[in-house]
Parts: structure tokens; sequence; C-alpha cells
């Protein structure tokens, strides 16, 4: 619980940090809409499914787009790796857009997670280490509607998050419960420019399990988001700040015919 508190004191440290004059500030009001479904295949594997609709203004405009596909395997009942393929497209948004004229620019990426649960009394804790080799696009300089070529970069992430039931000792049907998670996202490797810190989000609000496997999700998000380049006019760093909320909904199918 120590470590818990203390990454997230760590996080807010880094809030305050950011807001200094020497860096440029863009604070963007977002809604996240995300899907999530881990459908079992066998004993042991799962087939993860994920969408993330990502708009700025609550809703009225993209921000990002995330789909992602891949497999689980639980080693034991604490501890499950994983791995799979996401498909990311960002789209130009705030005050700041990187110079593209406009045009969505596409990602792709490999990962592979190791995740670990851990039962505090009541609190349920999972802690997810992930690592990511990335593709980002590149648009060309004559021509920002194509792209020139790819940029290959690596990242790791880790994520902490928590779920506490508000009646009774575990989440059962028909009930409500808090959750939260705090993510470090840490970039790496020859190409990565001034986003070594990549990004931090932290989330928190109030779960509805509807079944065992259908759960719904509705949190306040915010989230610090360093970007690449600087400010081309003043070589300033340009900092992200976005927060609204998160919808999540969880829905998992057992394929395994058990």
């Amino acid at each position: 619980m120590k470590k818990v508190i203390g990454l997230v004191f760590f996080s807010l440290l880094i809030t305050r940090g950011f807001s200094q004059e020497n860096r440029l500030v863009d604070h963007n009001t977002v809604g996240w809409y995300t899907y999530t479904g881990d459908h079992k295949l066998a004993n042991r594997w799962e087939l993860h499914t994920e969408y993330q609709w990502r708009r700025v203004e609550l809703i009225r405009a993209w921000q990002q787009s995330l789909a992602r596909l891949g497999l689980n395997y639980k080693l034991t009942d604490r501890v499950k790796v994983s791995g799979g393929y996401t498909l990311f497209v960002t789209y130009p948004y705030g005050n700041y857009p990187s110079a593209d004229a406009g045009v969505p620019v596409p990602e792709h990426r490999i990962y592979e997670d190791i995740q670990l649960d851990d039962q505090l009394g009541r609190l349920k804790l999972e802690h997810r280490l992930r690592l990511e080799q990335r593709w980002l696009g590149q648009p060309s300089d004559t021509n920002p509607r194509k792209l020139a070529s790819w940029e290959y970069q690596n990242r790791i992430r880790y994520q902490v998050s928590a779920t506490f039931p508000l009646t009774g000792p575990t989440i059962d049907d028909g009930e409500f419960y808090l959750n939260a998670f705090d993510e470090l996202f840490i970039s790496f490797g020859r190409n990565v420019e001034r986003n070594v810190f990549n990004q931090n989000r932290i989330s928190g609000g109030l779960g509805y399990q509807i079944r065992d496997n259908f759960k719904l999700e509705l949190n306040y998000f915010s989230r610090i988001l360093q970007h690449a380049e600087p400010d081309p006019l003043t070589q300033k760093s340009i900092f992200d700040f976005d927060s609204g909320i998160r919808l999540n909904v969880n829905y998992d199918l057992d394929f395994s015919g058990k």
C-alpha cells in the first residue's frame, strides 16, 4: 500500500512540475469511451479484445482511436502474461498540433504484458508491466497526406489499479464498487526526443457489476502527455493536460464450450 501511495504522490509532483513557465501547456476536455473483453478460449487461454474511442470537448471531435487484439495466458491464479497487436491513430487536436496539416497519423504497436494480482482485505490490486514496440507514421514534408517513413520507438508502462466493493467483502451481481488506476509511460531508444517521460494517467470513479462477466465504470480521468517535438517558434516543450470522463464497458465471453 505504501508503494501505491508513493506512486500517486510522485504523479502529483510531476503534475506540479510540468506547470513551470519554461513549458507550454495545452488544456483539453476529453471523453474516453472504451470497451474491453477477455474471452475464455481454454482453461488458461483468453482472447483479449479492446477498442477506445477518444474524443475532445467530451464527444465533439476526434482525439485518438485505439483497436487492440491479443492473447492472455494465466500462469497462476495471480499471474497473467499477454501479448498482441495495437492499431493506433492520432488526430490533430488542441492548440499545438504536430506539423501534419490536419492529417491523422497512424501507429502500429506490438506489446507484451505481465500482470500480478494482490488482495488486501476487501481491496483488490492489479500491477501491470507492459513493454511496447512502436512504429509511428512520419508524414512527408512535401505532401503531409502521405507517409514518408515509419519511426521505431520503445516504451515501457507500469499501471497499478484498484477495486473496492461497497457492499460486502466481494463484488457481486447488482452491486457498486470503487475503482481507480495510475499508469506511468516511459519512452526509450535512440529515436526518442524530448518525451522520455511520455505520459501519466490517473483515473477513478464508480463501477457497477451487472453480471460476473459484464461491468460498467464511469470515472474522472486526467492525463499529462509530453509532445516529442518542441514548439517551433519558442522551442519550449509542450505538455497536454487532458481531463474529463472515462466510460468503460467490460464484457467477457466464454468460447471454451465448458
